[in-house]
């Protein structure tokens, strides 16, 4: 019995020594967690005072063979969190991915493709115009005098006009935003090429403006003398009175919507005429490519003979950037410029027919 008791004995006072080993690494704890307390709360609360470290980082070196061995004696440490950070509370560090950027529409030019085009070095181009014919080919017998015949010529001239604009611009936001200089250059290569569609069709001809192919166009005079003649008839007819100059028609030009008028138009069985709505109908009438612009007066049509009419290109849209002003040294501003020298000739303008449906009054 006195070994069991002696037994007892050693047992008991080692849990002693142990537990008064485990109070005092305790003591020594809370003493370094209060020496923390202070060093931190010298730092001024915004983590940077006598050291630069993290809380973290000052929490690992002071204690942290401390916390091994409480956990070794299952102790304990609670640590209170003062603010918890979230996406909310970091948003303002969170920087969003960003997609490339969105111009506004455009418009498809077309009346460009249908002419013939003429590269030039100078600042206008004279050209010979037959003016009169005199035909007087005839059968002749063996060895008689031959009939003579005659042309006379005008000479013309077509002068190469401007289109331009530009728009400014700061430096600073040119170098850190590549895409936008992308996109200034193709707005105004766009905006250039939508003025020179709209003098192609309609410019009069005076001050700094082209003479355009309706201005140089023939009124439309209907050679078969249709009763109410379908937007198609029309068309039609309008083919024929240019066909009768001798001079082929190879294109249609009207506006969108007067398209689509004609496009849904039916038979007498409720049948699309130009083509099933589920089928890819290329716009064409009676064998023309039919160009729909907006460029294009509302219930107008122009069909003629675009080839026969020439532009002349003195340089293609070409985009410059200059810092030659006084913005540019005081505000750090550049202007960009859009430009293209371009001149027109309707060479045939009996074989350019202008006419009205008559579907707007």
């Amino acid at each position: 019995m006195s070994d069991i008791a002696d037994l007892i004995s050693k047992h008991t006072d080692a849990m002693e020594a142990q537990l008064e080993e485990t109070k005092t690494i305790a003591l020594e704890t809370r003493g370094q967690f209060q020496e923390l307390e202070q060093k931190m709360s010298r730092g001024g609360g915004g983590g940077v005072g006598e050291h630069s470290d993290s809380w973290g980082s000052e929490f690992t070196r002071e204690v942290g063979h401390e916390v091994k061995g409480l956990m070794q004696t299952r102790g304990h440490i609670g640590l209170e969190l003062k603010t918890i950070i979230t996406s909310a509370t970091g948003d303002s560090l969170i920087v969003p991915q960003r997609d490339q950027m969105l111009g506004l529409p455009k418009r498809r030019l077309t009346v460009r493709s249908l002419m013939s085009i003429v590269n030039v070095t100078s600042g206008s181009v004279e050209y010979p115009k037959l003016a009169t014919r005199t035909n007087a080919a005839d059968v002749v017998a063996e060895a008689t005098l031959k009939p003579e015949s005659g042309l006379t010529f005008d000479l013309e001239t077509a002068p190469i006009r401007t289109i331009a604009h530009w728009i400014p611009a700061s430096v600073q936001v040119l170098e850190d935003v590549p895409q936008l200089q992308s996109l200034i250059d193709e707005e105004l290569t766009y905006g250039v090429a939508l003025k020179e569609e709209a003098q192609l069709l309609y410019g009069d001809g005076t001050g700094q403006n082209l003479s355009g192919l309706v201005t140089n166009a023939t009124a439309f005079a209907d050679p078969m003398s249709l009763v109410q003649p379908t937007m198609i008839d029309l068309i039609g007819a309008a083919i024929l009175q240019c066909s009768l100059t001798d001079v082929p028609p190879d294109g249609i030009v009207i506006h969108p919507s007067d398209w689509w008028r004609m496009r849904l138009l039916k038979d007498a069985d409720g049948k699309y005429i130009l083509g099933d709505p589920g089928a890819n109908v290329t716009p064409m009438l009676f064998g023309l490519p039919v160009v729909p612009t907006q460029a294009q007066t509302i219930d107008k049509f122009l069909v003629g003979s675009f080839r026969s009419q020439t532009l002349y290109d003195r340089h293609r849209t070409r985009i410059e950037i200059s810092t030659e002003h006084d913005d540019f040294f005081t505000r750090n501003l550049v202007a960009i410029r859009g430009e293209e020298r371009i001149g027109m000739a309707a060479k045939r303008p009996e074989a350019l027919i202008y006419g009205d449906f008559g579907n707007v009054t």
